[in-house]
């Protein structure tokens, strides 16, 4: 039990310390950005701090959990806690939201609401993965959909008010199925509603009502993954929405939805998710073998990089479903490799969009010779995605294949089938990508002087920073992947337990 409130600071101070800039009074951006980016790195550094004084030499993680009184009536708590499964998805949600206040420097319209949104987001998102009681992690869940509203309808292309509008639609209705979910685990115990995660984690209930449960939860998260066919808000919300902001959903909103599927369907309800995991199994392998092809077809750059996204998170989908110890490893490696390789992509893409002023790749072709910076960058990433060895997508996707292969779950013909559909998925990555990169960069197309500026068109300080910030830690999970593994393996272990008691 920690006896000073640092996680509750850590999920309050952006959305408190982001208001105060609806009420500067200087009108330019610049004061915004700056003040927008202090905050982001000051909770960053604030997180590293907590959890760095609750590590032990042997890189073991001291749980930090705090639990205060919150509605008195209802008997209602505000259950904060940081385990091995949070620490990593709560790290990326820092790292990503404040490279993606840097990338959005170039915004100059109502910049102050923009930035306060990124804040509230922030808050909403650690309140997420630190929650350690249901009812606050659907409030948290619910709280992270207004912004993310507000920044797709307010800022970006043409027709973002569609995607905000399709977006809102899924997640929102999703999220019924969520509460309907929390409210029947609450009042289904008979002598008094809990809500408190470490008191559900034992609680028995009648097969039937488990799989209502679990179908559920499994719906709404099954939006946020995106599991097909619920995916098509993906592609239209990336195709539209600023490039910051694309950062923000490839690099964790994506997240939410596995971290729930791991911490509520595979932790509190474990007859059913065994129950369904060859469906997992199954539709992570769809997820694959659908997007690789799917991001072939696309004409639009950004389309084409959001249905690699769909693809890439089918591995954690089945990684979760292996109930290995290796397959889950993968998973939680996956989330984090795709939240640094996604947020990555779409920068590039976003910002050679903004340089050419176009997005259909029929239209692009030797932006290398203008562009070698973002050249050598862009083929370093795409590298990484399609999980070239040394980096993390190796490894994630390696581990999900180990876990797939040693699972005593399912028959040897079946994971032979599930592998080798998963094998021609692989496949496809690099012939999506490498096309990509061939289409973007290669070629004798030029560029009409109102199109494009000669003079001012490669990658600067900033880009360049930002970029080389996100690939640090992509070389650095490919070549010393132990450190994540170190302070997830005791609780991924007593997840796994409840898999293999008899």
């Amino acid at each position: 039990m920690s006896y000073f409130p640092w996680l509750t600071i850590l999920v309050i101070f952006p959305i408190f310390a982001g208001s105060f800039t609806l009420f500067f009074p200087h009108k330019g951006n610049k004061i915004y950005r700056w003040y927008t980016l202090c905050i982001c790195l000051l909770e960053l550094i604030l997180t590293a701090y907590v959890f760095g004084s609750h590590i032990q030499l042997d890189d073991k993680l001291i749980q930090l959990k705090e639990d205060y009184q919150w509605i008195n009536v209802f008997d209602f708590h505000w259950r904060l806690g940081v385990d091995g499964l949070s620490i990593g998805p709560i790290l990326l949600t820092g790292f990503i939201t404040t490279l993606a206040s840097l990338a959005a420097w170039p915004i100059t319209r109502n910049s102050k609401m923009f930035y306060f949104l990124m804040l509230a987001m922030y808050s909403a998102q650690i309140g997420l993965f630190s929650s350690q009681d249901l009812l606050l992690f659907f409030i948290m869940w619910e709280l992270e959909l207004i912004p993310v509203y507000l920044l797709l309808s307010m800022w970006g292309g043409k027709k973002r008010l569609y995607s905000a509008t399709k977006f809102i639609l899924y997640t929102a209705g999703g999220s019924i199925f969520l509460l309907i979910g929390v409210l029947g685990m609450a009042l289904y115990s008979s002598n008094k509603l809990t809500l408190d995660f470490e008191k559900l984690i034992n609680q028995p209930y009648p097969i039937v009502l488990e799989i209502t449960f679990y179908i559920g939860f499994l719906i709404a998260y099954a939006v946020k993954l995106p599991v097909i066919p619920l995916h098509t808000w993906l592609p239209d919300t990336h195709g539209e929405a600023h490039y910051s902001t694309c950062m923000l959903l490839a690099g964790i909103l994506l997240k939410m939805g596995a971290y729930g599927l791991i911490r509520i369907n595979m932790e509190l309800l474990p007859h059913a998710h065994s129950l369904f995991c060859p469906w997992l199994i199954i539709i992570g392998t769809t997820q694959i073998i659908y997007g690789a092809p799917a991001s072939l077809g696309q004409r639009n750059l950004k389309k084409r990089v959001a249905y690699s996204s769909v693809s890439h998170m089918g591995f954690i989908t089945i990684g979760i479903g292996s109930i290995t110890n290796m397959g889950l490893n993968g998973a939680i490696l996956q989330m984090l490799s795709h939240g640094f390789i996604g947020a990555a992509l779409f920068f590039l893409v976003g910002t050679s969009c903004d340089r050419t002023r176009l997005v259909y790749l029929e239209k692009m072709g030797g932006i290398s010779i203008f562009m070698p910076k973002i050249f050598t960058l862009f083929s370093a990433f795409s590298m990484a995605s399609l999980a070239l060895p040394g980096m993390s997508g190796f490894l994630s996707e390696f581990l999900v294949f180990l876990g797939l292969i040693t699972s005593q779950k399912y028959f040897l013909i079946s994971k032979m089938i599930f592998t080798f559909v998963m094998a021609i998925g692989i496949i496809l990555t690099p012939i999506y990508l490498l096309s990509m990169l061939r289409q973007m960069f290669y070629g004798y197309k030029f560029f009409h002087v109102s199109n494009f500026n000669f003079f001012d068109s490669d990658y600067g300080s900033r880009e360049l920073f930002l970029s080389i910030c996100l690939f640090l830690p992509i070389i650095g999970i490919g070549i010393y992947p132990d450190f994540v593994f170190s302070l997830s393996v005791d609780k991924l272990q007593a997840i796994l337990s409840n898999y293999f008691r008899g």
